[in-house]
């Protein structure tokens, strides 16, 4: 990071921050796509099993990453006001944060996977699958959440294309493993979609040893000396981080476990119905990506800037940041309206589900306009450190609004499972609403610009 001292510097500068956030993003998104596409080619059951298994541990593992995210705006924070000596303590802190929650993860899972599992009534094949793939995923639950924190480490100074390469690296490793376990080549056992659970552990580990090697040996982490010095367990350090990330990962996980919970609601309408929402949830889900990644990087600039009390630049990527979601959120409307057939089409070829998932698709389009506002609000809020207001907004735009909203038109009026989707824009819309408010109210908290000599 560093300051900027006009408009174009500053959006220059967020873009060169934002890309290789987005293209990390994406990566990541890549590589629980070609698990699932995978899994199907080994078979039903697989597909299945490996579904079933990744909508339990997405909003866990979202919500664990979303409480570590707290690292980035401490960490801005820091390098803003100039006190880079507080960081490597930070990191390391983090780190044992993660190895604590890792170990809570894995004993909640021992104790609690199976009863889930079987209140789901699977088939017996499904259940024992999902139960092996997710059983194959804890082996990497520690690496994963550990690497995090080195993520966080790393893009807060600013230097995103890092972890732009080690994701980019993984993916061919995560695909290499998936074809050896999951069909077992070259002498690999076929173990078909647990096999994906076993190759994404693997994969996991592989990418926290590329962000040791970095954070270790490259320039200018190393200069931090982050392994030079022992740093006991910090309780202190501990509250601290989970002041901020709490929120922020219940955040996450009320918006991860409320699309799981719908999923689950649509059972009542059929298969035809489930296969068209979950296609244009999926796509959705992609374009998520853009204000998800966009909401980051307006941490990363906000929260050092704040750092620096330079209040004004602060406001000025604010304005930046939701302007380029904007902007994006429009075009990528334009362009789902234009080739709504198309888009569906790259998920089934059946009439019906085609037909239905265009409907659904409409709906997405005002869908990524509400989030292109709340979603980079957020980040915006966490630049400042406050959490706790879009911690509520989250739990009340989505559980006591959007669910109970959508189920009442998906149920007691003729909209039926096009209820729900309503129900999603209705309760974003509201809580975009709110953060706007809640951003004004928190920038008239700091002091008004300083002049600077020269500035545009």
């Amino acid at each position: 990071m560093r300051q900027t001292f006009s408009l174009q510097e500053k959006r220059q500068h967020f873009l060169a921050i934002l890309w290789p956030i987005l293209m990390t993003q994406l990566g990541f998104y890549t590589m629980v796509f070609f698990n699932t596409v995978m899994s199907g080619h080994a078979g039903a059951n697989d597909l299945a099993g490996v579904a079933i298994g990744a909508s339990l541990w997405m909003p866990l593992s979202t919500g664990i990453t979303g409480i570590l995210l707290a690292l980035t705006p401490i960490v801005v924070q820091y390098m803003g006001a100039e006190r880079r000596e507080n960081v490597p303590f930070v990191v390391v802190q983090g780190a044992y944060l993660a190895i604590a929650l890792s170990l809570c993860v894995i004993l909640f899972g021992v104790f609690a996977l199976k009863p889930v599992l079987n209140t789901m009534h699977l088939d017996a094949p499904v259940r024992d699958i999902a139960m092996r793939y997710l059983m194959g995923i804890s082996l990497g639950i520690m690496p994963f959440f550990v690497y995090m924190v080195f993520r966080c480490f790393i893009e807060a100074l600013g230097h995103t294309r890092v972890t732009m390469s080690i994701t980019f690296i993984s993916l061919p490793i995560n695909l290499l493993l998936n074809y050896l376990l999951i069909f077992g080549k070259l002498g690999f056992p076929r173990l078909g979609g647990v096999g994906a659970g076993y190759a994404t552990a693997i994969t996991y580990w592989c990418i926290l040893f590329m962000a040791l090697y970095v954070v270790h040996r490259v320039k200018p982490f190393a200069e931090f000396g982050l392994f030079k010095k022992w740093y006991t367990v910090s309780l202190v350090a501990w509250m601290e981080h989970l002041k901020l990330g709490v929120p922020i990962g219940f955040s996450i996980f009320f918006e991860t476990s409320f699309f799981a919970g719908v999923t689950l609601l649509m059972s009542q309408f059929g298969t035809i119905t489930i296969a068209a929402h979950q296609a244009a949830l999926n796509f959705a889900s992609m374009l998520y990506m853009v204000p998800l990644s966009i909401s980051m990087a307006l941490t990363i600039t906000v929260g050092f800037e704040v750092g620096a009390k330079r209040y004004h630049d602060a406001k000025q990527y604010s304005l930046i940041g939701i302007c380029t979601a904007l902007g994006m959120a429009i075009c990528c409307g334009i362009g789902l309206l234009l080739f709504n057939e198309q888009v569906a089409g790259l998920y089934t070829k059946d009439l019906s589900v085609l037909l239905l998932t265009k409907q659904f698709l409409i709906f997405a389009i005002f869908f990524q306009l509400s989030d292109a506002i709340a979603t980079p609000m957020q980040g915006v809020l966490r630049g400042y450190k406050d959490v706790n207001f879009a911690f509520f907004i989250c739990l009340a735009s989505y559980w006591l609004i959007g669910l109970p909203l959508g189920h009442i038109l998906a149920v007691y009026t003729s909209w039926g499972a096009m209820g729900y989707w309503i129900g999603f824009n209705a309760g974003l819309a509201i809580g975009a609403s709110c953060l706007i408010g809640r951003i004004i109210t928190v920038q008239k908290k700091f002091p008004p610009p300083k002049v600077y000599p020269g500035y545009q």
